[in-house]
């Protein structure tokens, strides 16, 4: 059998794992805060304004602390995806290269991509700093990962056996197309009509994912 795909780039939030992990740590903030960050992730993500605009007033917001982090972390890998990590395996015998690419924190992503058997080098995250006390003092500026056109720019820079298939949920997955040859709308944890009306499938579980990618 050979795969439909020979390489499938994962979103994570809302995708990989069942969390947002901007807004999760929003929550450790209270309600005044969890309802801000919540309000411009569900924007950013719905494509009604570009992440650019959101992505430093949410982490300014939020400030998360090394604890914040790694509580993150955990719950990250707590949260992960029905099948997620079979699925993955079967991916990975068919031959079929899989990646990370996401726009939350590579610090709290390790653990995950770890726990799922990825090499480091197969995250794409934002990083963030912390001081020696674990204070936040920022985020990498650079990365085009904080960007609404990030994750196309990302993809586009890599050097990834073709065809690429794009599963995710939000408007920063869906600006992938041209950069790969299919975007897939995952939807097992919540399902935007903007990004599911324009998707090339719809994807609603990891068993699903399979039977598209390793589809006869």
């Amino acid at each position: 059998m050979t795969p439909r795909f020979a390489a499938v780039a994962l979103d994570v939030d809302s995708t990989v794992s069942r969390i947002e992990g901007i807004d999760w740590l929003a929550e450790r903030r209270g309600e005044i805060v969890a309802r801000r960050v919540v309000d411009l992730t569900k924007q950013a993500m719905q494509g009604i304004i570009p992440l650019e605009q959101v992505y430093r007033a949410r982490l300014d917001a939020i400030r998360p602390r090394r604890d914040d982090i790694d509580a993150l972390a955990r719950a990250y890998v707590e949260e992960l995806a029905p099948g997620c990590a079979k699925s993955i395996s079967k991916l990975r015998h068919a031959g079929v290269q899989v990646i990370l690419v996401s726009s939350g924190i590579r610090n709290a992503l390790l653990r995950l991509a770890l726990h799922l058997d990825f090499d480091i080098g197969d995250l794409h995250a934002v990083d963030i700093r912390l001081d020696t006390g674990g204070a936040y003092t920022g985020f990498d500026t650079s990365s085009p990962l904080t960007t609404s056109i990030g994750k196309h720019t990302l993809l586009a820079s890599l050097s990834l056996p073709r065809p690429v298939l794009m599963v995710g949920d939000g408007a920063t997955d869906l600006a992938t197309r041209g950069a790969v040859e299919s975007f897939a709308a995952f939807t097992g944890f919540v399902s935007r009509d903007a990004v599911v009306d324009q998707a090339d499938a719809i994807i609603p579980s990891f068993a699903e994912l399979i039977s598209f990618v390793l589809a006869s």
